[in-house]
């Protein structure tokens, strides 16, 4: 959202897919923000290669992996507005919280600035 004199504007994404879209738009989010030290986006899935089946990260891996400043551990799951958790997304996230990580869904720039706002 871009505040022009007033005026709030949420300029139009650029990509066809919403998930791919709020990607980019979270990852640009998080790595100008001044608490995020570093963070990198996690591929995850499964392809076949050759003759042989490859799977990539883990089940329930958050898009976003990263650290704050101050040390702690930072995990993003990125959706489209009306995109669902999995399960074990819920569960890795929660993992994360409970270790005194900062993890959240975010589905724009506003969730992660709310999110990251009291750091």
């Amino acid at each position: 959202m871009i505040d022009l004199f007033g005026l709030e504007q949420t300029p139009k994404r650029i990509h066809d897919k919403p998930e791919a879209a709020a990607l980019l738009e979270v990852l640009k989010a998080l790595n100008t923000h001044p608490a995020v030290a570093w963070c990198e986006r996690m591929n995850s899935g499964a392809a076949r290669m050759g003759g042989r089946f490859v799977r990539f990260g883990f089940k329930g891996c958050p898009d976003v992996l990263g650290q704050l400043r101050d040390g702690r551990l930072l995990g993003v799951e990125v959706k489209a507005k009306t995109g669902r958790l999995r399960p074990e997304q819920t569960i890795f996230l929660e993992r994360i919280r409970g270790a005194g990580g900062v993890a959240f869904v975010a589905r724009d720039l506003r969730d992660v600035l709310r999110e990251l706002r009291p750091l």
